[in-house]
């Protein structure tokens, strides 16, 4: 099991599984780093850097390395290795010792072809970049147009240039290196297979159609369009040739359009995402405030939202008001920190459905991108309304309100409590 915490001292060595190609550096940028960010791709090139500086005899590194390189905290790392993990880009492994080590499997990405027939990866990419730059792109690694019929094939054979002849010595097969793609790594199974087969008429399919790679689809859609095993067995009914086959392609069309359908023509997204680094403010600001919009940019609102329920899973309410923000708003991530943080500080920790919509359709019509906007959004907002609240004497006072507000901040006293949080904020995601 992986220590609690890496430490820059713990080393770690690259080993490549693949060929790794200049095409899949393009690959990379243009479709994985819409949804992985520009931290884990920018890993993944340190990898394979290390990768070509070792020259066939693998070298070990501290993590220290990596961070200097990258120019980034251990935790961001972290978050950077795991994104390559999940979308099949690197394997870990670990070994325990006085100082950690650590194995990291480089892989190839998959190619365009795959990428953009997969369930999960299509949808997320064109979510996270809009359909003209993903018809660009779609354009761009479009198939040639095959060869004009006017054209007669002259191409030399083998056996018109060389013939066969006797070699006295055997050749023993060699074992050389090939590309290797993993794809995703969907973990969890969330479809009951057996309960599946067996609301499935036994004269409609047989078994024996669930194959590994069917399987692997299933349970693909189902995360991605968030299917319950019932739910998918009506959509597979709909989809059975008449030999018992399911038809794949269209069973993607039917999931994809129940999902729009419910969901007023959107498609899914991920929403684990931190603020897009061209959206970010430049490090080193010490005040409060420039600590916090510092997290506010460096974390996902799910970790975020998870840090306010001091580590635990978050509501299912709480975290269906997330995707809202992120999926149907479309809101930056460090914008949805802001405002997550601005409503539990001054609505007694509460994250009320109706209040959050409203600040957040607000913002949104002030197309708000980056914390620092939402953050004085939020000052002027409060100071306008001069929010009061009740003591239980019956006084007045200001309501709470969040570590990073005022123009005065430097000069003003925070709670010990205040100061807690920030401090255990920054040591978790720094």
């Amino acid at each position: 099991m992986e220590a609690k915490t890496i430490l820059p001292a713990d080393t770690y060595t690259v080993v490549n599984r693949t060929i790794l190609t200049d095409f899949d550096r393009k690959t990379l940028i243009n479709l994985y780093e819409p949804i992985i960010g520009v931290n884990g791709v920018s890993l993944y090139f340190t990898l394979w850097q290390d990768l070509e500086r070792s020259l066939g005899n693998p070298t070990k590194y501290n993590h220290h390395h990596l961070m200097s390189v990258l120019k980034l905290g251990l935790k961001p790392v972290t978050d950077a290795r795991r994104t390559l993990e999940s979308m099949g880009l690197l394997r870990t492994f670990f070994k325990p010792g006085d100082t950690n080590d650590y194995l990291y499997e480089l892989y190839s990405p998959l190619s365009p072809n795959e990428f953009f027939n997969h369930p999960i990866f299509n949808i997320v990419l064109y979510n996270n970049i809009g359909s003209s730059e993903y018809d660009a792109l779609v354009k761009y690694y479009k198939k040639q147009p095959s060869t004009p019929k006017d054209y007669e094939e002259i191409t030399t054979t083998l056996d018109f240039n060389y013939k066969s002849v006797s070699m006295a010595s055997a050749i023993n097969e060699v074992d050389t290196e090939k590309t290797e793609s993993l794809g995703p790594n969907v973990d969890k199974e969330y479809v009951d297979f057996d309960l599946l087969l067996s609301s499935l008429p036994k004269n409609l399919i047989s078994e024996r159609a669930f194959n590994k790679r069917t399987r692997n689809l299933i349970n693909a859609l189902s995360f991605v369009y968030d299917l319950d095993t019932l739910k998918m067995s009506e959509l597979l009914r709909t989809v059975i040739n008449e030999n018992g086959v399911i038809d794949k392609e269209k069973l993607r069309l039917n999931a994809r359009k129940y999902y729009q359908f419910n969901n007023s023509g959107s498609l899914p997204t991920l929403i684990y995402r931190t603020q897009p680094e061209h959206l970010k403010t430049p490090e080193g600001d010490m005040s409060n405030r420039g600590k916090m919009i510092y997290i506010f940019e460096n974390t996902s609102p799910y970790d975020f939202l998870r840090s306010k329920y001091h580590g635990s899973e978050p509501t299912n309410r709480d975290l269906k008001l997330l995707e809202y923000l992120a999926v149907d708003l479309e809101l930056n991530p460090s914008v949805i920190n802001v405002l997550i943080d601005y409503v539990l500080k001054s609505n007694n920790n509460k994250l009320t459905q109706a209040y959050v919509e409203a600040i957040a359709g607000q913002w949104k019509r002030m197309n708000i991108k980056t914390a620092d906007e939402a953050m004085r959004t939020a000052e002027k907002e409060h100071k306008k309304n001069k929010a009061k609240v009740f003591t239980t004497n019956n006084t007045k006072k200001e309501a709470p309100t969040p570590i990073w507000f005022n123009e005065t901040q430097e000069v003003k006293e925070i709670s010990e409590e205040d100061k807690k949080e920030l401090e255990t904020m920054l040591k978790e995601f720094r």
